[in-house]
């Protein structure tokens, strides 16, 4: 019995002091942190694609199951433009929700984030996906999301708008109403 417990204690002094090396720690703390925030936004991926999508992660790379595909595993970048908006999103919101807890004690919680995430470049059917995702996610979060977008067909569909105007050395910013 005590033979065990010190071998028990061995184990995890030695398990201690590999994580405590120069290079360990780091490398255990950053995997351990980007196990939380993978599994924080594969679960806004889930909500955001009606159940098809979750995140996963090996090896540092970013991977996508896909549920509608007999829970098949491929990169992200097989994603359609929509779908890599929805998973980029989910992947800011939950980083989002975790920089106070990586950050020192008494951070600002991140209310607010803007995405500018050139809607100009997609087709119609990947915007009607962005826009449908932000409208659900309006409804669902207790923080504001942003968008930065020169694109009428998305900015019609936000409930609350801004518009910035250039002027001679100056802008001015106006509520506009739906």
């Amino acid at each position: 019995m005590q033979r065990q417990h010190k071998e028990q204690t061995h184990q995890v002094a030695k398990t201690l002091g590999h994580l405590l090396r120069a290079d360990g720690f780091p490398r255990w703390l950053v995997a351990t942190t980007l196990d939380t925030l993978v599994a924080e936004a594969s679960g806004t991926l889930a909500e955001l694609s009606g159940g098809q999508f979750e995140l996963t992660h090996d090896d540092g790379s970013f991977l996508v199951v896909d549920h509608a595909d007999a829970d098949s595993r491929r990169p992200v970048r097989t994603l359609s433009g929509g779908e890599s908006f929805q998973a980029g999103l989910a992947l800011a919101l939950a980083l989002s929700a975790q920089l106070p807890a990586m950050a020192a004690a008494g951070a600002a919680q991140l209310e607010s984030i803007f995405l500018d995430e050139g809607f100009g470049a997609l087709d119609e059917a990947t915007l009607e996906t962005v826009a449908a995702t932000l409208e659900e996610l309006a409804t669902r979060r207790d923080q504001v999301v942003g968008i930065v977008t020169h694109i009428d067909a998305l900015a019609e569909r936000v409930p609350i708008r801004f518009a910035v105007r250039r002027g001679q050395g100056t802008s001015s910013i106006q509520r506009e109403t739906p």
